[in-house]
């Protein structure tokens, strides 16, 4: 594959002097907010010489803004994390199909839809407190409903998305009904009230207070990587469990994005998405967040993720997976998982 300078070069020689300076610049809106996107971004800039324009906020402000602006807005990509928020701006209409060789030879064909990819890869693990609970009574994520965890288990709201993007893997494995009675059981075993994100439930559990909780693995490896003594003597009581390695494997949630359908600079857009799942480019945005690269021959090395071990991981597609967000989203509301 030629380097991607000479990739652009040749296009916009096709493409004449107008559009040569029109491509010059890409506008970028991003929920990332990672030190190593610097290097991420000005690195593309280098290879190309297009200039990014990056504006940062929270998912549903992006999102809120891309739609106020309309058919005027200058945005060209929108890069945010879990299916369920790529799904949200999805189902806005926001996405523009993309057709690309090389996105399509990169990223495995579960890792993208017809209109967003995924550029990088966490999985939701059970974490529980090795003086209180044993592994063995928390091997798969239907366990958590089990009546032996009465008063053990601590969870953030069920509203967030990604314990939405688990319930719609759950509904798509296990279906509706015992996807509710799942919510049920887990929500009749709660230690206390949904509250907090999911490294104030690791802590928790780590402190005593319950004995068991689902957490994305960025948050292990932050904890595992932190330079505070009491981050790092919290995770010595805390043990960690790939779950469903005897079924459907442990659920997977992504970091992506896609091209919006209003982008006045298309061929920069796409061009910027083949450069995200090139090795290097990889690298730079797994490790942004301590996630895995959706590329096989990329190498992010991250020795706290590395330390948790090899693990099967659920396949199931992430267009599949966004599908079911709204559905998760009512049984969880008729369990009482608030």
């Amino acid at each position: 594959m030629p380097p991607i300078h000479l990739i652009w070069f040749a296009a916009a020689t096709l493409l004449g002097s107008p559009a040569l300076a029109q491509e010059k610049v890409l506008n970028l809106y991003s929920a990332r907010h990672y030190q190593t996107d610097e290097a991420l971004y000005s690195n593309f800039t280098r290879q190309t010489g297009i200039r990014i324009n990056r504006i940062e906020g929270k998912e549903d402000e992006l999102l809120e803004r891309i739609k106020n602006e309309g058919a005027n807005s200058p945005a060209d990509v929108f890069i945010t994390v879990d299916a369920a928020r790529l799904a949200q701006a999805d189902a806005l209409g926001l996405f523009a199909a993309v057709k690309s060789k090389r996105l399509e030879e990169r990223i495995p064909a579960h890792l993208r839809s017809t209109d967003w990819f995924a550029f990088s890869t966490r999985a939701r693990v059970i974490l529980y407190n090795k003086a209180a609970v044993n592994p063995d009574d928390v091997r798969n994520y239907e366990d958590l409903a089990n009546p032996k965890l009465k008063g053990k288990v601590c969870v953030r709201s069920g509203a967030h998305p990604y314990n939405l993007s688990l319930g719609s893997a759950l509904i798509h494995h296990l279906g509706e009904q015992k996807t509710e009675e799942w919510a049920k059981g887990l929500v009749a075993n709660f230690a206390r009230a949904p509250k907090g994100g999911d490294t104030d439930q690791i802590r928790a559990v780590a402190a005593g207070e319950c004995g068991v909780t689902i957490s994305n693995t960025y948050y292990i490896a932050r904890l595992l990587r932190s330079d505070k003594p009491a981050d790092r003597q919290a995770m010595e009581k805390v043990g960690v469990v790939w779950p469903n390695q005897k079924s459907f494997g442990t659920h997977i949630n992504v970091s992506g994005g896609g091209l919006l359908k209003t982008a006045p600079h298309k061929e920069a857009a796409v061009l910027f998405l083949e450069y995200l799942a090139d090795d290097e480019a990889q690298a730079y945005f797994a490790n942004g967040n301590n996630e895995w690269p959706v590329v096989k021959s990329a190498a992010a090395k991250n020795p706290a993720l590395e330390s948790l071990g090899s693990f099967k991981a659920d396949s199931l597609n992430v267009g599949t997976l966004s599908k079911n967000t709204a559905t998760a989203q009512k049984i969880f509301d008729r369990a009482g998982w608030r």
